[in-house]
């Protein structure tokens, strides 16, 4: 190979041109799989990120933490049930005198949740919760219940809960 080849092609040899040239094809699809896929692969929308707060909330509740539960409500939240409670701290007491075993919190599900968005920032959820628990953990109960949810700094978190 003379010494002009070699300084023109930046010290490539026709071999290694080759080699690079057949790497560069078998990556190119590849990089047009992933790009592709990044398109058509929706983002977290509101809605999915609202329902991943109840989500978390039944996994909270589930393990055991009311404190961990709770966090899915804002520090203004209003729930409506039998009672009105106010704040946070309110419904973490409520929640630790009505369920203070592990039998009594039983296991949390939610269903039929249906997420309408009212804005930006603001949504409502209806759906139903079931708690299955022992007979001395008070028995299987259940219901409906009705949320306001707002954006936050924090992430999406429960203003208003009403449940029956």
């Amino acid at each position: 190979m003379s010494d002009k080849l070699v300084s023109e092609t930046g010290g490539l040899t026709r071999d290694s041109r080759w080699t690079i040239i057949v790497m560069i094809s078998k990556l190119l699809p590849s990089i047009a799989i992933v790009a592709f896929a990044a398109q058509i692969a929706p983002a977290a929308g509101p809605e999915d990120e609202i329902r991943a707060v109840l989500t978390r909330q039944s996994a909270d509740w589930n393990r055991g933490s009311t404190d961990a539960f709770v966090e899915g409500y804002s520090n203004e939240a209003v729930f409506v049930s039998d009672t009105v409670t106010r704040g946070a701290e309110g419904l973490r007491e409520r929640y630790r005198k009505r369920y203070p075993t592990p039998a009594a919190m039983g296991h949390l599900t939610f269903s039929d949740l249906e997420v309408k968005m009212l804005g930006a920032e603001h949504a409502y959820v209806i759906g139903r919760w079931k708690l299955e628990r022992s007979k001395e953990g008070g028995g299987d109960t259940g219901g409906i219940f009705t949320l306001v949810v707002r954006k936050t700094a924090l992430g999406w978190k429960i203003i208003l809960d009403h449940t029956s």
